[in-house]
Order: C-alpha cells, then sequence, then structure tokens
C-alpha cells in the first residue's frame, strides 16, 4: 500500500497555450485550476484552492479523478466470480468515489510532454481499499487551445469493476451562485435513487419533471426545488452532451463516450481552505459535470457493464470546450 502523502510530494504541473492555463496536481490528478480569457478579462472556471497541500483534506473531492469506482456503491459490497468483496465504506452505509483512500487521494507518477501535455499513472495493488486485482491506471491531460482533453485508461490483472469520474466544480463568472447560469443536457431519463442516493436500477423519464435540461434552462428553478445529484442517462451523438453557458456569454461544451452524466449542483459545498482569489466556496456555487458508468453499477445487471479485464481493460476520453459566446 502507498504510505501517507506529505505536502512536500505534491507537485503541480501547468499547461499552457495562448491566454489558457491549465494547472494539475500529481496529488489525484487533480485539476486544480482552470483559467481562460472572456470579454470580462481573466476568469478562473474551476473552484480551487490556493494551496496545493489544501487537497490532503478534500471531502468535497474537489477536481479529482475519481475511482477505482466514481459514484456510490451499495452498502460497499457487491459479488464477483462468486465471491462477495467488502470494500471500504466512506458514506456509511455506502462506498463514495473508491472510498477513504480512492485515486483522488493518491499520489501519481507525472510525465510532462511539452508545454500542452502532462501524463499520470498509478499501480493500485490488489486489495487497495478492498477492490479485487491489481490496476495500473493512466489519466493523459492535453490542453489545444480551448479544449481539454483527458484520456483515462485501467488495465487489471484480473477482473474488477471500474468506473472513472473528472470531478472538476464549473463556474463559469468565477463565483457567486450558479442560479444564472445555463445547462443543457441531451439526456431523455435519469437514474432515480433513494434518500442515499443509490439508484433503483430503473429509468425516469425527464418529461415534465426538474430534471428535463434538454432545452438549456437556467439552473435557479432546479436549485429552488432543492438542487439537483443526479446521474443523467446520455443520448449518444456527436454533439456535446452537455453545454453549460454563463451569464458573462462563456460556454462549456462536454464530449463523452460514457453513458451517464453525473449532475451535482453543489448543495453540499462549504468552505474548508483558502479558495483561488475571488472564489467563494458555499452552497450552491458551482455545478459538477460527472461523465461516467452509471452509479452502483456493478449491482444493477440492468446497468452498462463495469467489468474491466486484461483483455478488455477501461478506457475513457473526455474533451471540454470553453470559449466567449
Amino acid at each position: 500500500m502507498q504510505d501517507t502523502v506529505t505536502p512536500d510530494q505534491i507537485r503541480e504541473f501547468t499547461l499552457r497555450d495562448g491566454d489558457v492555463a491549465v494547472s494539475l496536481l500529481n496529488l489525484g490528478t487533480i485539476t486544480r485550476r482552470w483559467r481562460v480569457v472572456g470579454n470580462d478579462g481573466p476568469v478562473d472556471i474551476v473552484l480551487g484552492y490556493e494551496d496545493p497541500a489544501a487537497y490532503l483534506n478534500n471531502p468535497s473531492f474537489l477536481g479529482i479523478i475519481a475511482g477505482r469506482v466514481a459514484n456510490r456503491i451499495a452498502a460497499g459490497q457487491f459479488q464477483l466470480e462468486g465471491k462477495t468483496h467488502q470494500i471500504d465504506v466512506n458514506e456509511p452505509p455506502n462506498t463514495l468515489h473508491g472510498g477513504t483512500q480512492g485515486l483522488g487521494t493518491r499520489l501519481w507518477a507525472a510525465e510532462i510532454d511539452g508545454p500542452r501535455s502532462v501524463q499520470f499513472t498509478y499501480h493500485s495493488p490488489e486489495g487497495e481499499c478492498g477492490f479485487p486485482g491489481a490496476v495500473d491506471f493512466a489519466v493523459e491531460v492535453v490542453l489545444d487551445g480551448p479544449r481539454l482533453t483527458y484520456y483515462m485508461s485501467a488495465k487489471p490483472d484480473r477482473p474488477t469493476p471500474i468506473n472513472l469520474a473528472q470531478h472538476s466544480y464549473y463556474n463559469l463568472v468565477g463565483a457567486g451562485e450558479i442560479g444564472s447560469h445555463h445547462l443543457k443536457i441531451r439526456a431523455n431519463h435519469v437514474t432515480p435513487v433513494d434518500a442515499a442516493g443509490i439508484p433503483s436500477g430503473a429509468l425516469m423519464s425527464v418529461d415534465n419533471t426538474k430534471f428535463d435540461l434538454r432545452e438549456g434552462p437556467a439552473l435557479a428553478d432546479a436549485l429552488a426545488e432543492g438542487g439537483l445529484d443526479h446521474n443523467y442517462v446520455l443520448t449518444q451523438s456527436d454533439r456535446p452532451s452537455a453545454v453549460l453557458t454563463g451569464p458573462n456569454g462563456l460556454q462549456l461544451q462536454m464530449w463523452t463516450d460514457q453513458p451517464g452524466l453525473q449532475l451535482y449542483t453543489s448543495g453540499g459545498l462549504a468552505p474548508l481552505h483558502k479558495p483561488l482569489a475571488g472564489q467563494d466556496h458555499q452552497p450552491n456555487t458551482a455545478v459538477c459535470l460527472e461523465p461516467q458508468l452509471h452509479p452502483d453499477a456493478i449491482n444493477q445487471p440492468g446497468f452498462p457493464n463495469c467489468i474491466a479485464t486484461p483483455d478488455a481493460p477501461y478506457h475513457q476520453v473526455l474533451t471540454i470546450e470553453v470559449a466567449q459566446t
């Protein structure tokens, strides 16, 4: 097992292309900062902490690559190859984002490939957080003008569940509530959940509900109804799966090859560490858009398969473009 990470081990890598700069940490492959220039000047569009060492205590998962299995696993248990596996429980009675020592807390090896690309790798040993098999993870992050792409892969030495998710909190103005942001998600259904966030296995139509974001409404109404923390079943196409537009005219478009998108309007966010200049980390001040497999897929036979094998390793490509409209 990896030893506890100390502040002196944390390294930051900054990718630059023109006026755009993206900073990432070898801790959890965290995206700490994404600075763009809009009509109103420079703006940090992801929430971040000023001190990289602050991420050693990051209960809201700001910027991480979540895994081995992102989202929730009911009761922290699943069966695989005739055996019941009990994994680390960090949101009792369930597991969230891989457990207390998931990928977002681990120190990754990093290799810079020029000013616009960095590759992170991590070897997760057999039994880490209770998961079967050893897995070699790799995440390459490439900046190309207004586009940021995450190439994620994982190769296990035996069958094991894998589901990664990039977990940045977006605010295209940089600060304040996100009710004036408009969000479009190309999805006709969500996966309904119980009070603990565990899906029933059913698909629910978004018709005539607060979940219907197909026309890109402002988020104010959804926030007034308690906010959103749900998985959308994406309609696959060449068009972006999600489009977020800020009141300043900045627009984020997201393309993914994953079947689901967890939307979280940051209702549980609270100030913890000193944020980046100008930010105020409060409830409803950002939105998470997390492409992934459906939550608790390992226990839901009707959901897309989450088992990776040596012959069928895991892959995900996520592309995000931010530009002035």
